[in-house]
């Protein structure tokens, strides 16, 4: 894109008389319409920023400013982000605040910036939720659910990208359409690959109903990305590459380079590692243009170096070790959550003595130079430590492990007990407080919630439950605390676990399933919450659970 920005951002530009009186409207459509043509876009621009600040309207202005963005290089944009900052702040106005701060993180999103872009984020949802300005609300949320995918927040994702198709739905067709894209990729990372399926095949139909087919593309990208997973390797390459030509159309670099990591996944996974490396290289020439990465494409100079090992290509190895301390670097800077996120196969200490090692080698080729060793004392002292470690590690399983048999066989006794021998019905005096009537009533809605496992249901509390019963929370709480033992979120948790635990025990299908599809049929909102509860109510992890009754049915 050819243009002297140095001359357009002149306060002499000169507006021609007969677009003055033009609307708002006409001049925005004349823009996009020559978007690719900087110059003549430029007159359509300007135009429009100049009427809006001689009627001194802030938010056309901050949409001139937004035009002027989309017409000008990379490297400036960052000013016309600033002037719709400070003419939002002028205003005064929480709606327009909140949306120059959208703008901002949508700015440094772009950058791959990502700590940048959720803090801005989170400051532009602190003035939105002052409004009444759905459409922004939800817009704030679709960009915080991006950077929690990003980071790995996968659960907290799906539930902000649910609320935006919903409302998206009747609103806006590329909301929509993005919020459905979005939910599937985060149904492939938490490895619901059939959920993830449905929702891209519920976007393509979407896109044809809508007659809107930008997505369909990407749509297809997420599929084979899934198949990779599924393991249907020559799919996952063919699906990919279909989408990959409009998708660098959009110079989308970012999912060129997911995609083209999947395509070297998938190569690799079929043995042709000449091929996956091919792809891998594109990775990297996008890793060093445009300094993007995310965490899992991470992999890809881990798997570049291993394969010149295996050929002993020492100046490869050495250039990829290189690499993988860059990336390292950048997701570190970008974020400090990442680094937990990343299954790494190498460390940083191991990269740079792995670095220093070809580096020694090379020297002995070249110049048949003796070997002198290093770091024997060091390596000792950490096989030592390395030893204690594993000697402890192994120690606290041991213990653990004796606790959990010792609790799953006190809670098979207690389970097999309840069956068959059912308890008697203890006898309590009445609560002083509450009526005899009131509390027989209560006791049966608690028998008949508990017998129709309306537990399953979501978003339970002691309100919610109350008003179920057409109680107050005080009598409830009471008759839980007294007729129960338990508390309102102890009471809900045990008969969701309760149930999942009478599943596992007698339909095997369930022992296949993944935390995240038992907690979402127990009824919880998070996968740790259902662990969490798991572990309270049992007294051991889910996993250790289902491998005990799978030896025991077996």
């Amino acid at each position: 894109m050819v243009f002297n920005y140095g001359s357009a951002q002149k306060t002499s530009f000169i507006i021609p008389d007969s677009l003055k009186k033009k609307s708002y409207e006409y001049l925005d459509d004349r823009l996009y319409t020559l978007k690719n043509d900087s110059t003549l876009a430029s007159l359509y621009a300007y135009a429009f920023l100049n009427k809006a600040k001689l009627e001194k309207n802030p938010k056309e202005i901050m949409n001139g400013y937004q035009n002027l963005m989309l017409i000008s290089p990379d490297r400036i944009r960052s000013i016309y982000i600033d002037s719709i900052l400070y003419t939002a702040k002028k205003s005064k106005s929480n709606a327009l605040i909140g949306s120059a701060y959208l703008s901002k993180g949508t700015y440094f999103y772009g950058l791959k910036q990502q700590k940048l872009a959720m803090d801005n984020y989170l400051t532009a949802n602190s003035y939105l939720s002052k409004t009444n300005d759905k459409y922004q609300i939800h817009k704030v949320k679709y960009c915080i659910a991006l950077t929690k995918f990003y980071i790995g927040f996968y659960d907290e994702a799906v539930s902000l990208l649910r609320e935006c198709v919903d409302f998206y739905k009747n609103v806006e067709s590329r909301p929509y359409l993005n919020s459905i894209h979005m939910l599937g990729l985060c149904y492939n990372k938490l490895g619901n690959y059939g959920l993830c399926t449905q929702m891209n095949a519920l976007g393509i139909s979407e896109s044809k109903r809508l007659k809107s087919t930008v997505m369909i593309p990407y749509f297809n990208h997420s599929e084979g990305i899934n198949d990779y997973f599924r393991k249907n390797y020559f799919e996952s390459i063919n699906k990919i590459e279909s989408s990959l030509e409009a998708i660098i159309e959009n110079k989308d670099f970012a999912n060129v380079a997911i995609g083209n990591f999947y395509i070297g996944k998938s190569y690799w996974s079929l043995n042709k590692k000449q091929k996956a490396v091919e792809h891998f290289q594109i990775v990297d020439n996008i890793f060093k243009e445009k300094k993007y990465l995310r965490p899992d494409l991470r992999q890809t100079f881990e798997l570049l170096i291993n394969y010149y090992k295996t050929i002993n290509n020492l100046d490869k190895q050495l250039y990829y070790i290189e690499e993988l301390l860059k990336a390292d670097t950048l997701l570190v800077e970008n974020n400090k959550y990442i680094i937990s996120k990343i299954h790494k196969q190498y460390d940083t200490k191991e990269l740079i003595s792995e670095k220093e090692k070809i580096l020694v080698e090379k020297q002995e080729i070249a110049n048949d130079l003796k070997k002198e060793k290093y770091y024997d004392v060091i390596f000792v002292v950490i096989i030592f430590l390395l030893f204690i470690f594993i000697f402890w590690q192994t120690r606290r399983h041991y213990r653990k492990r004796k606790v959990y048999e010792k609790n799953y066989k006190l809670l098979m006794d207690e389970l097999d007990g309840v069956k068959n021998k059912p308890r008697n019905k203890v006898e309590k005096e009445p609560i002083k407080d509450i009526s005899s009537e009131t509390i027989a009533l209560i006791l049966k809605q608690l028998e008949k919630f508990e017998k129709e496992k309306k537990f399953l249901e979501k978003d339970w509390n002691l309100v919610t439950l109350s008003a179920a019963f057409n109680s107050n929370t005080k009598y409830l709480a009471s008759i839980l605390n007294y007729y129960r033992d338990m508390r309102i979120h102890e009471y809900i948790n045990g008969l969701r676990i309760e149930y999942i635990i009478n599943l596992l025990r007698t339909k095997p299908i369930y022992r296949k399933y993944t935390y995240a599809a038992l907690a979402q049929e127990a009824g919880f909102s998070s996968t740790q919450r259902f662990a969490n509860a798991f572990l309270a109510r049992a007294g051991m992890p889910v996993n250790y659970f289902i491998d005990q009754i799978k030896k025991t049915t077996s």
